[in-house]
């Protein structure tokens, strides 16, 4: 059992790093938790069959999976490679060509599928009647393109003083985005 436990912790740790310091990571995790929290917000308004739903969940699965083996791809490469090497650029290019092809067939499928004019006109309706409920909205978004641009270590700046001998970025030594 303590095995099956450790690996466990190992995915999670993965999953920590990619969230951390994979800018394209953070973009895909805000775009489906306001998806889903849009979708669950306005469940009257929007129409989607069980089947749809599990479609837009595997995509979005796919996007994070191949964004994840992008990252070891990358790792990887860079553990094995200091200098430029043709063949190492491919194997990136390639790797980062197959995250953006899935975003792009995802995105595609949340058009398809969500493409709802009429749960849209209630959405804005919404939002014009509770000014509030939209300045919430909007505060948060400001809160997620901080997440996603500045990283997590400049959230927890907003939130607390910033400790001695952290990173300024809030990245290992040596690491780019």
């Amino acid at each position: 059992m303590k095995p099956l436990l450790k690996s466990f912790s190992y995915a999670w740790s993965g999953l920590l790093h990619c969230l951390r310091y994979e800018r394209n990571m953070r973009i895909h995790l805000v775009t489906v938790v306001y998806m889903y929290s849009l979708l669950f917000f306005f469940r009257d308004s929007f129409t989607v069959s069980k089947v749809e739903l599990t479609i837009i969940f595997i995509a979005n699965a796919l996007v994070f999976m191949s964004e994840l083996i992008n990252t070891a791809i990358e790792a990887t490469i860079n553990l094995l490679e200091n200098n430029y090497n043709k063949m190492a650029k491919i194997a990136k290019d390639t790797a980062a060509a197959a995250v953006l092809t899935g975003a792009v067939f995802a995105f595609a499928i949340g058009i398809v599928v969500l493409w709802q004019p009429a749960a849209f006109r209630d959405m804005a309706a919404y939002y014009l009647d509770k000014p509030w409920m939209f300045a919430i909205l909007a505060l948060s978004l400001a809160g997620a393109m901080t997440y996603i641009f500045a990283g997590p270590a400049a959230v927890r700046r907003l939130f607390k003083r910033k400790k001695e001998g952290g990173s300024a970025t809030g990245k290992p030594p040596g690491e780019n985005e």
